[in-house]
């Protein structure tokens, strides 16, 4: 028989959800505020927050940073920070959303090939191409969307014609299909070209580093996009957790809101692998952290997941590039060291029940 994990769902107050989100936001500003005075340049505190304050629209002060100090803190932090707490979003509400469709809190972003597809796309650019080339016009990035959404789109054409439309057993199923096959397809790769091993493992393994304000242009849309429809399915995904027949006689069509729901959070992994990499265990982690200070409603959890992802990637950012200073650890190693322990906490937390 087929079993889930399942969590228990508790009632929680209108006043502990609204001080959620104000500590949320809080953490989010101080944690992009960390961000932009951390790193190897020695940034004053002032000149940074006058810096920000001369950026708003009719503002002008005199921040007293030197030109160099000005760069460092625009052209390199600034995106990289910006970016983190893009992914961080995009990935925890993607994971919020995916364990909403699955009713299962071991869903995570990676769960319908998009990793598998996106590591594809990436790996077949570095090892065909001139990547020294590619790399300024953004191909890389475009492949691994283009990979990421493909994987999704195989996984989910063949569990609809495996079995029900919206049978999730049998996404999942594809899904691992999908994803063994197209990992397959990878390792073929990479074992034809070795001598870009290096460049591929350090993609696979995530890293902020190349974003800049042309990669944040890119994929600003398709993460605005993606989290709004999510943000929007909130209340059908409370619904849904009745079980597919019982919100169909509540008037919800559950085969269409998975599918828009899948579309959505799909879309905002493939957003996200495309600037970073693989960055795992956060869309885990974050919903199910949430999920305990906030109750099982899905209309909290993820806006709530969108501020504490930000967050959390942001300072999982600053570890990367300071535990090993004046070197950088790949972020990926930092979420797996923070994750894989949590994620055997979840698993602890959870109890089986009969689908």
């Amino acid at each position: 028989m087929i079993r889930t994990l399942a969590v228990r769902r508790r009632p929680v107050g209108e006043g502990r959800a609204y001080l959620a989100y104000a500590v949320g936001s809080l953490a989010l500003v101080g944690a992009v505020v960390a961000g932009l005075l951390v790193g190897a340049a020695d940034l004053p505190v002032r000149g940074v927050l006058l810096a920000l304050v001369d950026e708003l629209p009719l503002v002008d002060v005199d921040h007293g940073l030197s030109p160099v100090q000005h760069s460092v803190l625009m052209e390199i932090r600034m995106p990289r920070v910006l970016g983190a707490v893009v992914v961080g979003s995009l990935l925890a509400v993607a994971g919020a959303g995916y364990q909403g469709v699955f009713r299962n809190p071991m869903a995570d972003p990676y769960l319908l090939g998009a990793a598998a597809g996106a590591g594809v796309g990436a790996t077949l650019v570095i090892g065909y191409s001139d990547v020294e080339s590619v790399v300024g016009v953004g191909v890389i990035p475009l492949a691994a969307f283009a990979g990421a959404i493909g994987g999704v789109l195989m996984a989910y054409a063949l569990g609809s014609t495996a079995g029900r439309a919206d049978g999730t057993v049998t996404l999942v199923l594809a899904g691992v299909a999908v994803s063994a096959f197209l990992s397959s397809v990878q390792t073929f790769v990479m074992q034809a070209k070795v001598d870009e091993l290096r460049r591929i493992y350090s993609w696979i393994l995530g890293s902020l580093a190349t974003i800049g304000w042309k990669e944040l242009g890119l994929v600003l849309p398709y993460a605005a996009a993606s989290t709004f429809i999510l943000l929007l399915h909130g209340r059908l995904l409370d619904v849904m957790t009745v079980g597919d027949e019982e919100a169909g006689v509540l008037g919800v069509n559950a085969a269409r809101v998975r599918f828009v729901v899948l579309f959505a959070a799909s879309l905002a992994t493939a957003t996200a692998v495309a600037i970073s990499g693989l960055i795992g265990f956060l869309g885990i982690v974050i919903p199910h952290m949430v999920r305990r200070l906030v109750g099982g409603s899905y209309r909290r959890i993820l806006p709530l997941s969108v501020l504490t992802g930000g967050a959390f990637l942001v300072v999982a950012d600053i570890v990367a590039r300071t535990a090993t200073a004046p070197g950088e650890l790949p972020i990926g190693v930092v979420t797996a060291f923070i994750g894989a322990p949590f994620f055997v906490v979840v698993l602890r937390a959870t109890r089986r029940v009969d689908l």
